[in-house]
């Protein structure tokens, strides 16, 4: 029985690997040029710890002083981003002009670029952090929004993403996004463009698209999309306006879909839940859905 166990496991192991052999995106084996999922998520972790350096327990360094622990988190980041951004930028189209070592200076470039855009990130979560507080009377302070909000931890995300997005950095942006897209439920595009004080209410099932762009003062509740008209066109609409502008002072009710490239909200708009928007609205417009009828049958009387 043990023979003939080893057996069928041989062939077996020997029919996958040559399926391995057929060229296709799925039969890449060399793990070690890929993006590591995992060191990016922990890259996203002390990332926080930078932006937030108050809230969030080192789990390894035991150093107080905020300086010299500053200086341990920056370097751990420096050293392992541009390890990972070295292994994106093979995916670009430029890469087979390029040595390896020109790769990872380049790299090493990008990470700092990005390192410096820190203390613009930073202002702009303050930003995002008062209007999650300003508009949430269930907020009891800040600090409950840095510590639970899903819709604020989405955001610090996407904005670090968005960053590395700008630098033209492959496949990193899209990793973190999609992770906080799976612990949140909201799916923040990094190449969306996105003003200051944007507050996300709830935020299960949002999703705000590569092209839209988004003004100042937004605020946007759970089951909201943002998307395109149309994908039909899939690889060919690549680099084209597909998503909506949403304009300053818009507040955007759940379930409510806006999609299309030349769609605009304008500044003051007020969209109510469940709308669905192919078209632009004029600034200060109220859009509402008419009630269904509600048929209620049995039951007894309250009296």
């Amino acid at each position: 029985m043990a023979k003939n166990v080893e057996a069928e496991i041989s062939v077996l192991v020997n029919e996958i690997l040559e399926d391995y052999g057929n060229g296709r995106a799925i039969d890449r084996i060399d793990t070690y040029n890929q993006p590591n999922r995992d060191v990016i998520i922990d890259i996203i972790e002390k990332l926080r710890r930078i932006v937030y350096p108050g809230y969030f327990r080192d789990k390894v360094y035991r150093i107080y002083n905020v300086k010299n622990n500053l200086s341990v988190i920056i370097e751990d980041v420096m050293f392992n981003l541009s390890k990972q951004i070295a292994v994106a930028l093979r995916y670009r189209e430029d890469a087979e002009e390029k040595s390896v070592e020109q790769l990872e200076e380049e790299a090493y470039q990008m990470t700092l670029a990005f390192l410096g855009t820190i203390p613009r990130v930073r202002e702009y979560m303050d930003t995002d952090l008062q209007a999650s507080f300003d508009g949430d009377p269930a907020a009891d302070s800040k600090e409950e929004i840095i510590f639970a909000y899903p819709g604020l931890y989405a955001i610090t995300v996407y904005r670090l993403a968005h960053e590395l997005y700008k630098l033209g950095i492959p496949l990193i942006p899209r990793i973190m996004t999609e992770h906080a897209h799976g612990i949140t439920g909201i799916d923040i595009h990094p190449g969306a463009t996105i003003g200051k004080y944007f507050f996300i209410d709830h935020g299960t099932g949002i999703v705000v698209g590569e092209t839209t762009v988004i003004g100042e003062r937004v605020k946007v509740y759970q089951g909201v999309t943002l998307g395109a008209l149309s994908t039909k066109g899939g690889q060919k609409l690549r680099n084209k306006r597909r998503h909506p502008t949403i304009e300053d002072n818009v507040t955007i009710y759940s379930g409510a879909s806006i999609l299309g490239g030349d769609t605009i909200i304008g500044k003051d708009v007020v969209i109510g839940g469940n709308a669905f928007i192919t078209e632009s609205i004029a600034p200060g417009t109220r859009v509402t859905v008419k009630n269904q009828e509600l048929q209620l049958k049995g039951g007894e009387s309250w009296s």
